[in-house]
């Protein structure tokens, strides 16, 4: 792979702080963005455009249910009033399994926690659980 080739996106890994290994089989890292202020000078007929305010907005983790409760109790820590600010960081690997990329999200806390809907008909679908996070910083390293 050549350091300008793009990198396939389904190896990935997530490390949630005080959470033992987890998997997911999608994370949607958080988006973020600078808000644009419009300014204009006395009597100026023209605007200059100035950055405002960093925003970051929320990830979303996505992955099969399985036996442990972990996302769901740090997710029932905030509803009963005791937020727990968490670092995450998602790493993205190359075919030798070598992390090409870390996105590194700061003061990390769940705002929302839903399961898919259970449908008895074929037996075929997994249920699934989302995990909706507001972030509070982000950064990205190579490797």
């Amino acid at each position: 792979m050549t350091a300008s080739g793009p990198v396939a996106n389904f190896r990935f890994q997530v490390d949630i702080e005080g959470i033992a290994q987890i998997g997911f089989s999608e994370v949607a890292i958080a988006e973020t963005s600078v808000d644009v202020i419009d300014y204009r000078e006395g009597n100026d007929t023209v605007t200059r455009k100035l950055p405002g305010l960093h925003k970051v907005g929320d990830v979303t983790f996505k992955r099969g249910v399985i036996a442990s409760n972990e996302l769901f109790d740090w997710w029932k820590t905030v509803a009963d009033g005791q937020v727990q600010r968490r670092k995450v960081v998602v790493s993205l690997l190359d075919e030798q399994r070598t992390v090409v990329r870390r996105w590194v999200m700061r003061n990390v806390w769940p705002v929302r926690y839903a399961v898919s809907p259970l449908i008895a008909v074929d037996g075929c679908v997994a249920a699934t659980e989302t995990l909706v996070c507001a972030v509070e910083s982000l950064t990205s390293e190579t490797a």
